[in-house]
């Protein structure tokens, strides 16, 4: 169902998911007028009653293989987000549904401390923002976020985050005790130094200089905090890698890390919509470049490529890269996150006497 460009959203398209029974479309049936005005879309927020909060998975070019998630969808709107077609779980649309229609998840923090309590539990670094962003707007009332840093800070359980919300500086009083044993590790996400092509890319994000400014805040107050450039879009952000690493560089990122645009299941036909509506002269570009990056597909789901892509252009993606860090001085020693100081919590939030 296309739709005209909402202000302070992404997609373009209302599209069913891949579970639906039914596909619906809009049609004008002569009985109202065309230029009816419709219902504006506003954020709902649903408690969401989970189980449990931690998942694992074996995915082997992941760096953690514990993640947590305090939501599901994400009011950032960026149209990229590979993790849009999650909501077709849900019998909602990875389209608007994905950005208007979230669900919270207040239980996860005491669900997070019964897990951690298990005699069982091996401590291993979580990440957060693994498929949404753990600092998106609504997390500024929900507070989800900070009670879970405040488990994991009272535990001395090693974390690692990756958002591109300047909300995040909200907790660096947490963030800066963590850091100081060496647990937690901080990378903040720039796709773009054009504040113009941001505002159509993630519409509900901050500012790309924001971003810049969190990243020198948190390594002032001595929290790591590198620069994740992602994802990487041929003929619309490709060109603009140097200049992200170099300004993140300049604002104290000495950690990086990139990533192809990836276009899982719904969000192809997302983004190709995305495309056509704000850049209808280079749509085909765009997909032909990232079909030659995906060995023929509009999408490569397989290990060891996904993040990448193949073949020529990939390749000189990657060496450009490569150089770029070298020149600069990034990724010069890896940090680790120690898992030696973890203190099994009590399951019902009281404190160990010993």
């Amino acid at each position: 169902m296309k739709h005209e460009v909402a202000k302070g959203r992404g997609a373009t398209l209302q599209i069913e998911g891949r579970f639906e029974s039914a596909v619906r479309e809009r049609i004008d049936d002569g009985w109202s007028a065309a230029d009816e005005e419709l219902p504006p879309f506003r954020t709902t927020v649903t408690v969401e009653r989970a189980k449990s909060v931690i998942q694992r998975h074996d995915s082997p070019d992941l760096p953690l293989d514990h993640t947590l998630n305090a939501y599901r969808g994400c009011e950032h709107g960026c149209i990229y987000c590979y993790a849009r077609p999650s909501h077709g779980y849900l019998n909602l649309s990875p389209g608007l549904d994905f950005e208007t229609r979230l669900f919270a998840k207040p239980d996860a923090p005491k669900l997070l401390r019964a897990e951690l309590a298990k005699p069982s539990y091996r401590c291993s670094p979580i990440a957060l923002g693994s498929n949404t962003d753990p600092y998106q707007p609504i997390e500024r009332e929900w507070k989800i976020t900070r009670q879970i840093l405040e488990v994991l800070a009272e535990c001395r359980h090693p974390l690692s985050i990756v958002t591109k919300s300047a909300l995040i500086e909200r907790d660096l009083d947490l963030l800066a005790q963590l850091a100081q044993d060496g647990l937690v590790q901080v990378f903040i996400s720039v796709t773009t130094l054009n504040a113009e092509l941001a505002r159509k890319l993630e519409p509900r994000a901050v500012s790309p200089r924001r971003r810049l400014q969190a990243i020198e805040r948190l390594n002032l107050a001595g929290v790591p905090c590198g620069v994740m450039v992602a994802p990487v879009i041929p003929f619309l952000t490709d060109t603009e890698m140097e200049n992200v690493l170099q300004a993140a560089y300049d604002h104290g990122a000495r950690s990086t890390a990139y990533t192809l645009l990836r276009l899982p299941y719904e969000l192809k036909d997302l983004f190709k919509d995305w495309l056509a509506t704000h850049y209808p002269l280079k749509a085909e570009h765009v997909m032909s470049r990232l079909r030659e990056m995906r060995g023929g597909r509009e999408n490569d789901p397989e290990f060891g490529t996904r993040f990448t892509g193949n073949g020529l252009f990939s390749q000189l993606l990657s060496r450009r890269f490569d150089l770029a860090c070298e020149r600069l001085g990034f990724n010069r020693g890896q940090l680790a996150l120690d898992t030696t100081r973890f203190i099994k919590p009590n399951r019902h939030g009281q404190r160990n006497l010993f």
